[in-house]
C-alpha cells in the first residue's frame, strides 16, 4: 500500500452512525464548545480565535483517528504561549477581557486531556462557566437563545457521561437533557421572579452594549455619521393623550452654546438654585401627553425626553437634573437600559421673556472665523428694513433663502474647511450649498449671533416610525438630528428648524436620509417588497417584549408584583418570606415526586413478574435476577417441542430489554410491547403440565 493510500485510509470519515462511542461523545461536545465560543468571535483576539478552532479540530482528528492524545509538555507550552499573547494583547492577566480570552483557550486546551470522566466534568462545568460570560456583552434576546442551545448541548454530554455503558443515543441523551432542562424551568422562574435585586451584585454589566449616539460637541459631519446607524436609541409609548404628530416629535438632548469656530459645546448655563422650582421659566399650553420612554445604553450622561418634559421620575440608581436650556442630565452615563415614564407638553414657550445677563453667552463668536458670512449678515442688518427687525423677521428671512436659494439636503456633502481653516460656514453658505442638518442649524445660529439675536444649537432626536406589531414609536440613531433655538423678547426662546425649509419631508413625515441599501437588502427587496421591513418590525418588538418583560425587571417590579399578590407596602423580608416559603413547597413536591419514582416499577420488570409467576405456578421458580433468556432455557429443557412458542415470546422479552436498537423505541413502546409479549408467554404456558416432583429453582446467568 502506498503512503498516500494509508494516508487516506487514517484520515477517511466512516460516517457518523459509525463511530465509535467514545468518539461521537467526543465530536458531539467539541461541537458544542464551538457554538459556544462562537458568539464572542467579535470581541475575542484573533490569535485567540485561530488557536482554539486549531485545538479543537485536532482534538476532533485525534478522536476519528482513536489516537493518542498530547503529553502535558506539548499543552503546557501552549498554555504559556496563550499567557504571553493574552498579556501582549490587554496588557494585563486580570479583568474581564483578560479573563474571558484565557477562559476561551483553557476549555480548547482541556478538551485534548479528556482521558477520564473527571476531565470531561472538567471542561462540562467550564463550558457553563463560558456560556454566564456571553452576558457580560450582550443580555440581547439573540445571544439567550444561543446561550439556552449550548446550555441543551452541555446537559446532554453530561448525561452522556453518566450512562458509560451501552450505546445511547445522542436522541436519547438530548430528551433526556431537555426534560431535566424542563424540570428545573420553575425552580429558574421563581428565582427570576423573586430573588432580590441588590447593586451591584445583580444588574447589567456597565459597558454591555452600550453606543455613543448623541455626544456634548458638535463639527461638521458629526450627525451625518450617526444616518448610517440604524440601531434603536429608544423606544416610545404613548399611555394617555393625544399622541404628537411627527412635525412635534423632538426628543431633546444637548444645547450647545459654545463655538470655538469648529466646534460648539455645551453652553454654561447650569442648573436652576436649589430654592427655584427645576422649569421656572417653562410655559407649557394645551394637553400634556404621557408617555413610556425606554432608552438604550449610551455612555452618555444624558436624557433625551419629548420637548418639553419639565419632571422625570425617580429612576432606579441614576439622579436626573434639569438644566436652564431643558436639558435633562443624569449623576453617570447611561450604561445599562433606563425606562421612564413622564409627562410631557409639546405646546410651550421657555426662557426670559426680557433681556437678560445670561443671553450674552448666545451671542458670543470667536474672532477671525467665517468672514464673509459675517460680512454679509452685518450687510443684511444695515439695510434700512432690517435694520429695527425683529428675531423671527429675521429668521423668517433666513429660512426664505434656504428654501430658494438652491440649497440641498444631502449626507455626504463632503469635507468643509479643508483648502482654509475657519471658513467651512462661508463654504456652505455661499459656495457648495450642500449639507446635513448640522450643517443648516450651525449657519443658521452663526448669522443670527451676527445679526445680534441670541441663538443656539439643540441636539437630539426628531421624529419616530411606528411599529405596526406592537404600536410602539422606535426612535433610532438615524433620527439623531440638530436644530435651531433663538430668542425673542416677549417669547423666549423659539424654535427654529432649517432642515424643514429644505427638506420638509424630513420633519413632517419623519423620514431621515438613508444611506444605499447594500447587496444583500437590494436582492432581497427585489423579490420581496417590503419583506425586510416587516421582519425587522416584527424581530424589534419581539426584543422589545424581551427588554421590558426580562432585562427591565428591577427591584420596583417585584415589589408591584407583591402589591398583586395582596401585599399592601411589600418590603425586603416580605420578599424573602414568599420566596423561602415558594422554594420549600416546590422542594416538598420534588422529594414527593422522586419518592413516586421510586416506588414505581419499570414496566418490563411487571411484565416480567407476570411471566416469572406463571412459571412459578408450574414449578419453575426464577428470582428477579434470572433474564428471560435463562428462564427460556430452564423451559426447554423441562418441556421441550412443547414450551417454543413460551421461548419465542421470552427471547423477544429479552431483545426488547438488552439488545441494541437501530430506532430506539419510546418508553411508551416499550411499555406496550412488553405487556404483549409477556401475555403472549403467559397464554402459551398454560398448556403446559406442572412436573410431579418440584423442580430447582433457575440459577441466574450473566447477562
Amino acid at each position: 500500500m502506498s503512503p498516500s493510500t494509508a494516508a487516506s485510509n487514517r484520515w477517511h470519515w466512516p460516517g457518523w452512525s459509525h463511530l465509535p462511542r467514545e468518539a461521537r461523545d467526543t465530536l458531539f461536545l467539541l461541537a458544542v464548545i464551538a457554538w459556544t465560543v462562537l458568539p464572542h468571535v467579535g470581541q475575542l483576539p484573533p490569535w485567540c480565535t485561530l488557536l482554539s478552532a486549531a485545538v479543537l479540530l485536532w482534538r476532533g482528528a485525534l478522536a476519528v483517528r482513536s489516537a493518542a492524545l498530547p503529553n502535558r509538555w506539548v499543552l503546557a507550552g501552549v498554555l504559556l504561549l496563550a499567557l504571553a499573547l493574552t498579556f501582549m494583547t490587554h496588557r494585563t492577566l486580570l479583568g474581564k477581557e483578560s479573563g474571558i480570552t484565557l477562559l476561551v483557550v483553557l476549555v480548547a486546551l482541556k478538551t485534548l486531556e479528556l482521558r477520564a470522566r473527571r476531565d470531561a466534568f472538567a471542561v462540562f462545568f467550564l463550558g457553563f462557566f463560558l456560556v454566564l460570560t456571553h452576558f457580560l456583552h450582550s443580555q440581547s434576546m439573540a445571544i439567550a437563545a444561543a446561550m439556552l442551545v449550548s446550555v441543551w448541548g452541555l446537559l446532554t454530554a453530561l448525561v452522556l457521561a453518566h450512562m458509560p455503558v451501552g450505546q445511547p443515543s445522542l436522541r436519547q441523551a438530548g430528551g433526556l437533557a431537555g426534560r431535566f432542562a424542563l424540570l428545573g424551568a420553575p425552580v429558574m422562574l421563581l428565582l427570576f421572579l423573586l430573588f432580590p435585586r441588590i447593586g451591584p451584585l445583580w444588574g447589567v454589566p456597565n459597558d454591555a452594549g452600550a453606543k455613543t449616539g448623541l455626544s456634548g460637541e458638535l463639527r461638521m459631519g458629526m450627525i451625518a455619521e450617526l444616518a448610517a446607524d440604524d440601531s434603536v436609541a429608544m423606544r416610545v409609548r404613548v399611555l394617555s393623550g393625544t399622541p404628537p404628530a411627527p412635525q412635534a416629535l423632538y426628543f431633546r438632548g444637548p444645547v450647545l452654546s459654545r463655538f470655538d469656530g469648529e466646534t460648539w459645546h455645551i453652553g454654561r448655563s447650569g442648573f436652576p438654585s436649589s430654592s427655584a422650582p427645576p422649569a421656572q421659566n417653562l410655559r407649557t399650553f394645551g394637553e400634556a401627553v404621557e408617555l413610556e420612554v425606554t432608552l438604550e445604553p449610551s455612555r452618555l450622561a444624558t436624557i433625551p425626553a419629548l420637548e418639553a418634559t419639565p419632571e422625570l421620575p425617580p429612576i432606579d440608581g441614576i439622579r436626573t437634573r434639569l438644566r436652564d436650556d431643558l436639558h435633562w442630565t443624569a449623576n453617570r452615563p447611561l450604561t445599562e437600559r433606563v425606562r421612564y415614564t413622564a409627562r410631557a407638553w409639546p405646546r410651550f414657550t421657555q426662557g426670559p421673556t426680557e433681556p437678560s445677563v445670561g443671553l450674552q453667552d448666545d451671542l458670543d463668536l470667536p474672532a477671525g472665523f467665517n468672514p464673509r458670512t459675517l460680512e454679509w449678515a452685518a450687510a443684511l442688518r444695515r439695510e434700512p428694513r432690517y435694520a429695527q427687525a425683529d428675531a423671527t423677521t429675521l429668521a423668517t428671512l433666513l429660512m426664505q433663502r434656504i428654501r430658494t436659494e438652491g440649497y440641498s439636503y444631502t449626507l455626504a456633502p463632503g469635507l468643509y474647511d479643508e483648502e482654509r481653516r475657519g471658513t467651512a460656514i462661508d463654504e456652505f453658505w455661499f459656495d457648495r450649498k450642500a449639507g446635513f442638518c448640522e450643517h443648516f442649524a450651525t449657519a443658521f445660529v452663526v448669522i443670527m449671533r451676527v445679526l445680534d439675536v441670541p441663538a443656539r444649537v439643540v441636539t437630539g432626536y426628531q421624529g419616530a416610525e411606528r411599529n405596526p406589531v406592537d404600536g410602539t414609536l422606535v426612535v433610532r440613531q438615524s433620527f439623531a438630528h440638530a436644530w435651531a433655538e433663538y430668542w425673542q423678547a416677549g417669547q423666549g426662546w423659539v424654535r427654529a428648524d432649517p432642515t424643514g425649509a429644505v427638506a420638509p419631508e424630513r420633519i413632517d413625515r419623519s423620514r431621515p436620509l438613508a444611506p444605499a441599501p447594500g447587496f444583500v437588502a437590494t436582492a432581497f427587496g427585489g423579490v420581496a417588497p417590503g419583506a425586510l421591513l416587516q421582519l425587522r418590525a416584527l424581530w424589534e418588538a419581539t426584543d422589545n417584549a424581551w427588554n421590558q418583560w426580562v432585562l427591565n425587571y428591577s427591584r420596583g417590579t417585584q415589589f408591584d408584583l407583591l402589591q398583586h399578590l395582596g401585599y399592601r407596602s411589600p418590603d425586603w423580608e416580605d420578599l424573602a418570606l414568599l420566596l423561602i416559603g415558594v422554594a420549600t413547597s416546590l422542594s416538598l413536591a420534588a422529594a414527593g415526586w422522586a419518592w413516586w419514582e421510586h416506588r414505581r416499577t419499570d414496566p418490563w420488570l411487571r411484565a416480567y413478574a407476570r411471566v416469572r409467576r406463571a412459571t412459578a405456578a408450574l414449578g419453575l421458580d426464577a428470582h428477579d435476577g434470572v433474564p428471560p433468556r435463562t428462564l427460556a432455557a430452564a423451559l426447554r429443557a423441562r418441556h421441550g417441542a412443547a414450551a417454543e412458542p413460551t421461548l419465542r415470546a421470552l427471547q423477544a422479552l429479552d431483545r426488547l430489554r438488552y439488545a441494541r436498537h437501530d430506532t430506539p423505541l419510546s418508553a411508551r413502546r416499550t411499555a406496550a410491547q412488553a405487556r404483549r409479549l409477556a401475555a403472549a408467554a403467559v397464554a402459551a404456558l398454560r398448556p403446559l403440565k406442572r412436573p410431579a416432583s418440584p423442580l430447582p429453582a433457575v440459577a441466574s446467568a450473566p447477562r
